[in-house]
C-alpha cells in the first residue's frame, strides 16, 4: 500500500514547476500497473476542474476505452475535495488511497463523506493517511514558499 503513492508522489513534485498546488494523483489496474497519472493543472491549463483526480479518471478511461474503472486503485496524495470524490464514484473505482486529509475541504471523511454515502450506487474501499506526512510536508512547502 505504501508504494502505490509512488507514481502520485512523483507527478506531484512536477506541479511546482508550473505553481500549481501539488497534489498528484494516478490510476492503478487491477494488477497495480500505473494506467494513468496526473497532477493539479489548474493554474497552467486555466481549468477549475483542472484537479490531479480528475484528470487521472479521465486519462484512465481513455487508456482503458471505458468510463467504469472497475477493479482499479486511485491512489492520490490529498484528501479528495467533493467534485473528486463524485468522480470517484461516478468512474466505479474499486478502491481509493489517499496520502495527506484536508481538514478544510476533504470529501472522504474530514469535512464530508462523499464515497461511503450509502444512498449512492457504489462505495470504493477507503485507505487514508497513507503516507500523510509525506504528502502533508510537500504541501506545507508549497504554501510557506507562496505566503
Amino acid at each position: 500500500m505504501l508504494a502505490a503513492l509512488d507514481p502520485a508522489l512523483a507527478v506531484a513534485r512536477h506541479a511546482l514547476l508550473s505553481g500549481d498546488v501539488p497534489v498528484g494523483a494516478a490510476v492503478l489496474d487491477p494488477a497495480g500497473t500505473v494506467l494513468a497519472a496526473a497532477r493539479n493543472e489548474r493554474e497552467i491549463g486555466a481549468d477549475p476542474t483542472g484537479h490531479a483526480e480528475v484528470l487521472a479518471l479521465r486519462r484512465a478511461g481513455a487508456a482503458l476505452g471505458d468510463w467504469q474503472l472497475t477493479g482499479c486503485t486511485l491512489v492520490v496524495t490529498l484528501e479528495p475535495c467533493t467534485m473528486c470524490a463524485g468522480a470517484v464514484v461516478l468512474s466505479r473505482v474499486a478502491r481509493l488511497v489517499f496520502g495527506a486529509w484536508d481538514p478544510k475541504a476533504g470529501a472522504v471523511g474530514s469535512l464530508w463523506d462523499v464515497v461511503r454515502d450509502r444512498r449512492l450506487n457504489h462505495r470504493p474501499e477507503v485507505f487514508g493517511g497513507v503516507r500523510a506526512a509525506e504528502c502533508a510536508a510537500l504541501l506545507t512547502e508549497f504554501f510557506a514558499e507562496i505566503r
